[in-house]
């Protein structure tokens, strides 16, 4: 392969619904420009881009694939991207790489909801876009509905380039009103070009000079020459489009039937004309280092946007070329650890095939193999620069499972392999938790985790079990309590004994701890010597406060108290949940000069402390969030009601972006699932947003039933 200029580059991602056609669009080019020499099928399996042995089994993208293609003198690498908004992390790795998204929508079924989250998507990246509007000889092919929900999406920005002649199964021509000719395609895939039919003439013709206008809006001087000649000529539009595509207000109107090739080299075309190259979008951000330009003369630097690994090759390291040119053999230095790699081999990349290359200049995207250390988000320079681009910012997850291995035996393995998915699927977030004594993996939604599951079963042979994360309550007291508790053991020689007297109280921020406290008729005075604030590494505080007068407990063993305390706030005393917020005063107790030692005085205020607590009016804290949800109009009553059963309190409601926005607080024990649930209300159409608020007292009827459910497993142990 020849060494592209970068401004001989286009970078291109395939957005669109699962089912829109992308992959077999991504297939169409590669055939065009003699990469393949047939065209493959999903459904035969055979395609460059889902090369996956779960993409077959699933029939479906389920990673980003790297593809590339040549036309017109010009080198298009291709992402084809998954149309699942819960695979999102492909999406959004191949948005932070290319200049140009290829909305592929398929005109039997309209916009659906993977076409609103590419939209988003690519929104959220400033990435203009093509629509194409594939599968038209289909028999429930509807362009008119098609460009009509676009309008209604897109404002004024859906602007018509090409509309189908006769959209259904007789679908053969196409009329391009920038070119203003006819497109007529032979069973074969060849084509005509031929001049537009009278019977179409109008419609072309009144197009056309929407198109004419539309172009002429982006540039003052195109304007002038529009107001003086009438029109434009096709290279004036040229760059009036692709002013008006960078700019986003101009969203170019396509028409394919992928399968059969129909329209993809007058698209190809188009994008080697008029799509942006590398350096004309906005070069991603730099955080530390040197500036660079996306320039093949500048110092040498490249992203690395996506790792995986392969059976018989091992990690395959994905990138773009930053800034100058990347050689075979080169050693760079890794930003994040400061390390030298070394380039062994570069390759383009198409599919499972890979063609070794010299050399690639800034803008191109290509891949290496056995790198040692570098992973996605991380930048290679060389070490005098040090440049460090902006990482990517993968969506936050939504769901949430406990990972749990059949057989113990493989624990172990089920963390080795968790540790290696994180890596090649960003959006999934791995944590051991501590409090939960759970494996956690956070992911996009159940779709999400079944790949994760397919992984375990087919290429790692563990059984593993998918179980509902536990949750994170707290404990806490609502009133003042007394207790003293005397720990004494004799066994032979030295023995133990500590006596502790203490008083708990609800912590308030700001609040002075007290001098005098009543219990019935007995009034109990403190005389406060010293206080320690404790802030709790899971929240809230813990103010201890030393009122010991007299001597009745040696200084030495206030230590040895407040850790026995600390531990049992560790492990509340109603269901084993951190307790937080309480402020503890040690007014009184005994010692003695033999058999007194840390550990007794340890254990009695760890006992005196729990008892204490029972009497204080404990409750249990859960965690609330702040949910924002967006939901299609004529689906609100439903997602309303479904909210209501889930305990939620309804904070507001408006309109949003074409929705129906509402906010609420929600416990988390009732937001199990709710990916799935929202999708199943709004027909995969609503998402949301969720956040920590903080903590809130439960109903009495749900700790009643905690204390029950605890108790019960306290039994079982």
């Amino acid at each position: 392969m020849k060494v592209y200029k970068t401004e001989e580059i286009r970078n291109i991602a395939l957005l669109g619904n699962a089912g829109s056609g992308k992959t077999t669009l991504a297939e169409a080019m590669l055939f065009e420009g003699g990469v393949i020499s047939r065209r493959g099928e999903v459904t035969s399996k055979n395609t460059v881009s889902d090369y996956n042995q779960i993409e077959q089994d699933y029939g479906n993208s389920v990673f980003s694939t790297l593809l590339y293609t040549e036309f017109n003198g010009k080198k298009i690498n291709i992402i084809d991207t998954p149309g699942m908004d819960e695979l999102c992390g492909g999406v959004v790795s191949a948005l932070s790489v290319t200049a140009l998204g290829l909305l592929t929508i398929n005109t039997t079924s309209g916009i659906e909801a993977g076409t609103e989250a590419a939209i988003r998507h690519a929104s959220k990246a400033h990435t203009p876009l093509i629509l194409v509007f594939n599968q038209l000889d289909h028999d429930n092919s509807n362009y008119e509905n098609t460009l009509e929900e676009c309008k209604n999406t897109f404002g004024g920005k859906a602007t018509i380039v090409q509309y189908p002649v006769d959209a259904g199964p007789n679908f053969s021509s196409i009329i391009d009103v920038l070119k203003m000719k006819m497109y007529k395609y032979s069973k074969d895939g060849k084509v005509e070009i031929l001049d537009i039919p009278d019977s179409e003439k109008d419609r072309a013709d009144e197009l056309h000079n929407e198109l004419v206008e539309k172009a002429a809006e982006n540039e003052e001087a195109l304007m002038e020459l529009y107001f003086d000649k009438g029109s434009l000529t096709e290279d004036e539009m040229r760059k009036g489009i692709k002013l008006g595509m960078l700019a986003r207000s101009l969203y170019p109107v396509f028409c394919t039937t992928a399968k059969k090739g129909i329209g993809v080299a007058r698209l190809m075309e188009f994008i080697t004309n008029i799509a942006p190259a590398p350096y004309e979008k906005k070069l991603r951000p730099i955080v530390r280092g040197k500036e660079v330009k996306m320039d093949a003369a500048d110092s040498p630097s490249l992203f690395v946007f996506k790792t995986s690994v392969e059976p018989h090759v091992g990690e395959i390291t994905f990138f773009k070329v930053m800034s100058g040119t990347v050689k075979e053999g080169m050693d760079l230095v890794n930003s994040k650890s400061g390390n030298k790699e070394r380039l062994s081999q570069v390759f383009v990349s198409a599919g499972k095939n890979r063609e070794k290359v010299d050399e690639l200049v800034a803008g191109d995207i290509g891949c290496t193999v056995k790198l040692k250390e570098t992973k996605y988000n991380q930048t290679l320079s060389l070490k005098e620069a040090g440049t460090v681009f902006e990482p990517i910012q993968f969506p936050t997850p939504r769901h949430t499972v406990a990972v749990k291995a059949v057989n113990d035996s493989d624990d172990e393995k089920v963390g080795e392999v968790l540790n290696k998915i994180k890596y090649e699927d960003p959006t999934f977030v791995v944590e051991y938790s501590k409090e939960l004594k759970q494996l956690l993996v956070h992911a996009q939604g159940e779709y999400h985790m079944n790949v994760l599951k397919w992984y375990f079963d087919n290429i790692h042979k563990i059984e593993v079990n998918y179980l509902a994360p536990r949750i994170p309550y707290r404990e806490t007291i609502t009133k003042p309590a007394q207790a003293d508790y005397r720990h004494k053991k004799q066994s032979g020689g030295a023995g133990q004994f500590g006596e502790v007297h203490l008083i708990i109280e609800p912590y308030n921020e700001g609040a002075a701890p007290k001098s005098m406290f009543k219990f019935g008729d007995k009034e109990q005075k403190l005389s406060v010597r010293a206080v320690e604030e404790h802030k709790l590494s899971w929240g809230g505080k813990l103010v201890f406060a030393n009122c010991i007068v007299g001597g009745s407990i040696d200084a030495r063993f206030l230590p040895a108290i407040l850790k026995g305390i600390m531990e049992k706030m560790e492990e509340g005393p109603l269901t084993g949940s951190y307790a937080r917020d309480i402020i503890v005063y040690v007014y009184d107790g005994k010692m003695h000069p033999v058999d007194s030692n840390e550990i007794s005085f340890k254990l009695a205020g760890r006992n005196a402390f729990s008892m204490a607590f029972k009497n204080a009016g404990p409750k249990i804290l859960e965690p609330i969030y702040n949910l924002e949800v967006w939901v299609p109009s004529d689906r609100m009553g439903d997602a309303m009601s479904d909210l209501q059963g889930r305990r939620a309190m309804i904070m507001g409601m408006g309109s949003e972006h074409g929705m129906e926005k509402i906010s609420a607080k929600v416990p988390l024990k009732e937001m199990n699932k709710y990916t799935t649930s929202l999708s199943s209300i709004t027909g995969g159409r609503g998402v949301f947003a969720i956040a920590f608020d903080g903590y809130e007292k439960v109903p009495a009827d749900v700790q009643e039933e905690l204390l029950k459910a605890y108790e019960a497993e306290q039994e079982e142990e």
